[in-house]
C-alpha cells in the first residue's frame, strides 16, 4: 500500500472565507479535490448518501475527493474553505477512516489566516460548484500554485499537512491494510484504472481462487472487487471530464468501458448525474 508521506503531493486550488444568508444550497457535488471547512458562525449541513452532518462553529470538517454530497443552509453561515488537490496517483486518505468533524484548536485559525497570506488570489468568484469544478479553473489554479515562491509553497504545504494530520490523528487505517494480498489487489486496481480488469486477473495476483478473493475482499472493503473496480474507473472518468475536453465516448473507452450505455448508467449511479449532465455542470 503506497501510504507513505512521499506519496502525498497536495496543492491548494481554492482558498477563502465565505458568508451566506441561507443560500449555500448546492446539490450532487463530487469533485476531484478534498474540501476542508472551518466554521466561524452559523449553522449548515452536509448531506452524504447515508447521513447528514451538522456544521458548527469552532470545528473543522473534511470531505474527501470524489465524495458525493449536497449542501444545506437555512440561516447565516460563515466559514473558511480550503480545496486541496492531490497530484499523486493514489489518494492516501482513501486508506483511512477519518472523522468528518473534529474540534479546532487554538492554532487552527492562525494557520488558516497564514495560509490566506501565502496563497493570495485563490478565492472563489462564484461559490456554486458548477462555476469552479471545471478544467479551466482547476488547471489554472494548479499552475498558479506551482508558480508561487518556493518558501510560500513549502510553508503552505506544511500548513495543509498540519490540518490533514489533525484528522489522521483521530482516524484509523482501514482494516484491509492487515492483509497484504488485498493490498496487492488494491494497488493493482488503482494503477490500472483505465485498463480491462476482472476478478480472474486479481485472483492470480494474490494467488487465491476467485470465490475466495471475492469473500475476503467484500468482508474487508465492504464491496465486491468488481464494485471497487467500477468505483475507481468512474473516479478516473470524472477527473478526465474535469481536466480535459475529450468526447465522453473517448473518456469512457480510456476508463475501461467498451459499452457506453453501461458506462452512462454506472456513472449516474456513482455521481447522481449522467456524464453529459456532469460535463454541463463543469462549464
Amino acid at each position: 500500500m503506497n501510504a507513505g508521506i512521499d506519496n502525498i503531493h497536495l496543492l491548494v486550488v481554492h482558498l477563502g472565507r465565505a458568508r451566506f444568508m441561507a443560500d449555500w444550497n448546492y446539490k450532487n457535488i463530487s469533485s476531484p479535490f478534498t474540501r476542508i471547512y472551518y466554521v466561524e458562525k452559523g449553522h449548515a449541513q452536509i448531506q452524504f448518501q447515508d447521513r447528514i452532518q451538522d456544521l458548527r462553529p469552532g470545528y473543522l470538517y473534511i470531505i474527501p475527493a470524489f465524495t458525493l454530497h449536497s449542501c444545506i443552509c437555512h440561516e447565516e453561515f460563515c466559514h473558511h474553505y480550503i480545496h486541496i488537490y492531490n497530484e499523486s496517483g493514489h489518494d492516501v486518505l482513501e486508506d483511512w477512516d477519518l472523522p468528518t468533524e473534529i474540534p479546532a484548536d487554538d492554532s487552527t485559525l492562525a494557520n488558516i489566516n497564514r495560509l490566506h497570506e501565502l496563497c493570495p488570489g485563490m478565492e472563489l468568484i462564484q461559490t456554486d460548484p458548477k462555476f469552479y469544478d471545471n478544467s479551466m479553473t482547476l488547471n489554472r489554479r494548479i499552475q498558479d500554485n506551482k508558480q508561487r515562491e518556493l518558501y510560500a509553497r513549502i510553508e503552505s504545504r506544511g500548513i495543509i499537512y498540519l490540518l490533514i494530520a489533525a484528522f489522521l490523528r483521530r482516524g484509523r487505517p482501514k482494516q484491509y491494510v492487515r492483509d497484504q494480498r488485498i493490498t496487492r489487489v488494491l494497488d493493482y486496481i488503482r494503477t490500472h484504472a483505465g485498463e480491462k480488469t476482472d476478478v480472474a486477473i486479481l485472483a492470480s495476483i494474490c494467488c487465491l481462487s476467485e470465490d475466495h478473493l471475492i469473500r475476503i475482499f467484500k468482508g474487508e472493503i465492504g464491496m465486491t472487487p468488481l464494485q471497487y473496480i467500477n468505483k475507481k474507473k468512474i473516479e478516473n472518468a470524472q477527473l478526465q471530464i474535469v481536466s480535459e475536453a475529450a468526447p465522453i465516448k473517448e473518456i469512457a473507452y480510456r476508463s475501461g468501458f467498451e459499452d457506453q450505455t453501461y458506462f452512462n448508467r454506472l456513472f449516474k449511479k456513482h455521481t447522481g448525474m449522467t456524464p453529459v449532465e456532469y460535463r454541463k455542470t463543469q462549464y
